[in-house]
């Protein structure tokens, strides 16, 4: 069976990205199982730089091919903050929760029509010696509400509602990512949407795979 580094310590992220990847038959292995530490500095001004970053230094430290997701929230209010900060929003001293509610107070003066935000995902494929072989992007287009609603999804999904499941009565009688399930969030998903474009170009070329 063929290999797949996944850079990430993300227990909810790797569970995406586990479901997404498993009709591809491949045993997916994370940094845990490395023999050294792993824990890249993400410093780069863009997703895909950070997903770079740490798919090419993961794949160089595990011989191996490995796969790196960079992704987060960009509020058009807060001229695309958090952005790349969004896993590290407000400092270490806040969980997802805090995050989200930080984010929210933030925005709490600005009017309805204009919470407009985008989760947004960048993915790199490296080889064993760090050589980029595949890049791929994904985005979802969504608003954001006035309070956090749902208990799934992991990070800013209890507050965003995509434009997608919008309906006729707004946001407010829309579901947000936190109240769907995996497969509806994954067909939505700006992590699904890259990995379809990625799956895609790993169907037209097998040996991105090969060591």
């Amino acid at each position: 069976m063929r290999e797949l580094w996944i850079a990430t310590g993300n227990k909810k992220k790797l569970a995406e990205l586990e479901r997404l990847l498993r009709p591809l038959g491949l045993r997916l292995l994370t940094p845990k199982d490395l023999a050294v530490a792993w824990d890249p500095v993400e410093d780069q001004p863009d997703f895909a730089g950070n997903a770079r970053k740490k798919a090419q230094s993961l794949a160089i430290a595990a011989g191996g091919i490995a796969l790196a997701d960079d992704s987060g929230l960009a509020v058009d209010a807060l001229g695309g903050r958090p952005g790349v900060h969004s896993a590290r929003y407000g400092g270490d001293g806040l969980d997802d929760r805090g995050r989200l509610l930080r984010l929210l107070d933030e925005i709490r003066d600005v009017q309805d029509e204009k919470r407009t935000a985008r989760f947004v995902c960048s993915l790199c494929l490296c080889g064993p010696d760090g050589t980029v072989r595949a890049t791929a992007d994904g985005a979802c287009e969504g608003v954001l509400l006035r309070a956090p609603r749902g208990h799934g999804g992991f990070g800013y999904d209890p507050a965003f509602v995509p434009v997608a499941l919008l309906g006729d009565c707004g946001p407010d009688a829309s579901p947000t990512f936190a109240e769907l399930d995996a497969a509806q969030k994954d067909a939505l998903s700006h992590r699904g949407a890259a990995l379809l474009s990625l799956c895609a170009k790993l169907a037209a070329k097998p040996s991105l795979l090969e060591r």
